[in-house]
């Protein structure tokens, strides 16, 4: 495929999925959220640090946003498949709006303590833990099937920008009106993603089956979860191992940048501002990419994820070698390419495979398995650069993917044999017998 005809399949793929208004709308209010986000990430961090100067304080806050999906997020998933998508998801926003403003009002009156900051972190992270699983429960209800790759890869995109954009413009407006007043801002940005989210029409599920069971049978719906995912649907069991082998590295590697940039690349803070935007243009590049890969069916996207995964091991430990920063720059934007091909493939596999009524379980659970192994990787990642080095550290993180790609290579021809037991066929025949 030359350039032309890349970009003109772009056009296309984007076109169609933009076409939808409920995705333009839903998409414009993840964009401003998602700069939001990343205006918080470093506003929270610097505040703690600046205002009790001690780096462990300011690491509680990341420990304290990341409990609330790893331990809840599998029983929210029973809450948020009975509850309005559409609505769930304004309220949610709405909430994080006054609780975000509700730091800055308590510093500015002088009864912000550091007990009191912490619970507010925690209580937005539990909403903001709600807020993902139904966003994934409420794409499958907006696009065709073989769609779903592309709006994901779009979601993506916005998660891209804001990382991108956020730290950026929260560093400025750190220095021009102080950290806790750029909370206000975030809180801004929440408030006009829920009025965005007013036009958008999301269908829900029809009343029936488990949603119009009573509220003590919340256990027994959770256990549905369970069941869907481990017995019924393996195939979806296969990904989550991939996909949790992957996170152990990638999630490591993000943050253990800043040490790689020093102890490796031997760069300031400003090199490593180019090294993060570096990590995002490849997730952004990943996103193009996407569109242009034609759809195929879930064992197509586990060569996919083997070939993103290898591609970001072999990057990773490339990155030992002494490169000049360019060079290295560009490396890391090759890890970020390979993890933003694997998110939208896994979250497409996951919402074509699975039944509206439980996406959000299956998401809680889904997430909750990768996310233990990310905080693993993060631990083990931490404490080994801290013993041994840096280097022992990449090495790790590049054997993790490596060992990803292998895994999802060995299970290739159990991919294919479940497919066939569940009678899975290629998208490609599916859309000419539907043709």
């Amino acid at each position: 495929m030359n350039i032309s005809k890349a970009f003109k399949s772009i056009v296309s793929s984007w076109r169609g999925v933009l076409a939808n208004r409920d995705v333009r709308w839903l998409y414009a209010g993840q964009l401003i959220s998602q700069i939001g986000e990343g205006l918080s990430k470093v506003a929270l961090l610097w505040f703690v640090y600046n205002t009790t100067e001690s780096a462990l304080k300011m690491t509680m806050v990341g420990v304290l946003q990341t409990v609330p999906p790893l331990v809840f997020g599998p029983f929210a998933g029973v809450l948020l498949d009975r509850l309005p998508k559409r609505m769930t998801m304004i309220v949610i926003d709405v909430v994080r709006t006054g609780l975000l403003s509700l730091i800055p009002v308590l510093y500015a009156l002088g009864h912000l303590s550091l007990l009191w900051f912490y619970t507010l972190v925690f209580v937005i992270a539990m909403f903001s833990m709600a807020f993902g699983p139904t966003l994934n429960a409420s794409l499958p209800r907006l696009v065709r099937k073989e769609q779903l790759v592309g709006i994901n890869a779009l979601m993506q995109s916005a998660l891209t920008v804001g990382q991108l954009m956020g730290p950026a413009l929260s560093g400025i407006l750190i220095a021009a009106i102080g950290a806790q007043n750029v909370l206000y801002v975030n809180a801004g940005t929440f408030f006009v993603a829920a009025l965005m989210m007013i036009p958008v029409k999301i269908p829900d599920v029809e009343p029936g089956g488990r949603q119009q069971h009573a509220w003590s049978h919340a256990v027994k719906d959770f256990r549905a979860g369970i069941r869907f995912l481990f017995v019924k649907q393996r195939l979806l069991l296969l990904l989550m191992v991939i996909a949790s082998i992957f996170s152990f590295g990638s999630t490591g590697f993000v943050y253990l940048l800043p040490m790689i940039a020093d102890h490796l690349l031997h760069i300031g803070a400003v090199g490593l501002g180019w090294l993060w935007s570096s990590l995002s243009i490849g997730l952004l590049l990943a996103t193009v990419l996407l569109v242009v890969i034609k759809d195929h069916d879930i064992c197509h996207r586990m060569v996919l994820m083997a070939g993103a995964s290898a591609i970001g091991g072999g990057a990773a430990l490339v990155l030992l070698l002494p490169w000049p920063f360019l060079v290295a720059a560009l490396w890391i934007a090759v890890i970020g390419i390979s993890s933003g091909l694997l998110a939208p493939l896994v979250s497409a596999s996951l919402q074509e495979r699975t039944p509206h009524d439980l996406l959000a379980r299956v998401f809680g659970i889904f997430n909750t398995g990768t996310m233990a192994f990310a905080m693993l990787g993060m631990t083990v990642l931490g404490w080994a650069s801290d013993k041994f080095g840096a280097s022992v550290s990449l090495m790790t993180i590049g054997s993790a993917q490596l060992a990803a790609a292998a895994f999802a290579a060995v299970l290739l021809p159990l991919c294919y044999r479940l497919a066939k037991e569940s009678g899975s066929r290629p998208a490609a025949s599916r859309r000419a017998m539907s043709a």
